[in-house]
């Protein structure tokens, strides 16, 4: 079984997401953005978790504005890109004119939690009892990530084989914006073409933003895919 508990945080509306093996146990946490520690502590005190673990898909603020509470409240390591590591302790590199303005004055600070780590491409983590790859798909920062685990066969889904946490590579109908500092456009084409294309129709894809979708269904309707073969789109999403 997975247990998978996901809820929108902060102004931004960052889909925060625990994951487990079930009650009980250890888990993970992915992308506690701004505003999310209220909803991790309901989650784990509901489930009767122990968070071990925070994985980023990637260093933008709204993704890991609370990475070092949670991961000092409950002992956890961080899990992060090299390429976007400095973002946990400086975010504002990574910020668009509006967001930083929006922030200044507001006393925030940011440092990196006791124990971090560096994620790599193609790397297996295992996680509380979960399998996690991960591929590096830059384009909307350096360092993006995504993470994939197993799901169908623990949970009597034969039609579900993995689920995706795509950060802000994939949303439902769209994919996250590349004119923020460290965005590319030309590298998340080719992040897609070439870590979301060749996945399989059944995926779960599990967002930055916004709702759940699947490969399949964004491979049929989604214009940014289309538009890899056929020419550039429109609107993107993100901070």
């Amino acid at each position: 079984m997975v247990l998978i508990a996901a809820f929108p945080a902060g102004p931004w509306g960052t889909n925060c997401y625990v994951a487990a093996t079930g009650p009980g146990s250890e888990c993970v946490i992915i992308d506690p953005g701004k505003d999310s520690t209220e909803g991790i502590e309901q989650v784990v005190r509901e489930h009767k978790l122990k968070p071990v673990s925070v994985l980023v898909t990637h260093g933008h603020v709204d993704h890991m504005w609370c990475v070092a509470p949670v991961a000092g409240t409950y002992d956890a390591t961080a899990w992060i890109h090299p390429r976007d590591r400095h973002l946990l302790a400086d975010p504002m590199q990574g910020m668009s004119r509006e967001t930083t303005t929006m922030l200044l004055g507001g006393g925030y600070e940011f440092a990196e939690p006791d124990d971090v780590r560096e994620l790599s491409d193609l790397q297996s983590l295992e996680l509380a009892g979960l399998t996690f790859v991960v591929d590096h798909t830059p384009g909307h920062t350096e360092g993006s990530v995504t993470f994939r685990t197993p799901y169908g066969e623990a949970n009597g889904m034969p039609d579900v084989s993995e689920l995706l946490f795509s950060g802000d590579l994939l949303f439902a109908g769209s994919i996250g914006r590349t004119d923020l500092p460290g965005g590319d456009h030309p590298a998340m084409l080719r992040s897609l073409r070439d870590k979301v294309l060749p996945l399989a129709d059944d995926i779960v894809v599990l967002p930055g933003h916004g709702e759940q979708t699947s490969i399949g269904r964004e491979r049929a309707t989604n214009p940014f895919l289309q538009d890899l073969v056929d020419g550039p789109a429109p609107v993107t999403r993100g901070l």
